[in-house]
């Protein structure tokens, strides 16, 4: 079952302006090559605690905080490895259902 809506995706640092800020932009770039249609927004880890998206993406001491905030969360250690990040949400949304 494919997702019949927008992905509903943070990315999220300490601040919530300059890791995520990089992060978005990588996040956006591996989700335009899948093919997925999603709202991609930056924040930071107290901000994200009171959302409730679909994937959140970040550093590992970030991630820690918030790992069951989604049903999707990837932990990265380059923010701008666009590929490997692009395989973390081929290899989750597939596991998911949410790609094909």
């Amino acid at each position: 079952m494919a997702l019949d809506r927008t992905l509903e995706v943070l990315t999220v640092c300490g601040v919530g302006m300059g890791s995520s800020l990089m992060l978005k932009m990588t996040a956006e770039d591996a989700l335009r090559a899948l093919g997925v249609d999603a709202r991609v927004e930056c924040t930071d880890v107290s901000t994200a605690r009171g959302m409730r998206p679909d994937v959140v993406i970040g550093q590992e001491m970030h991630t820690s905080e918030l790992p069951d905030l989604a049903p999707v969360v990837i932990t990265i250690s380059d923010f701008l490895d666009t590929g490997a990040l692009e395989t973390a949400l081929r290899d989750q949304l597939t596991e998911q259902g949410w790609l094909a």
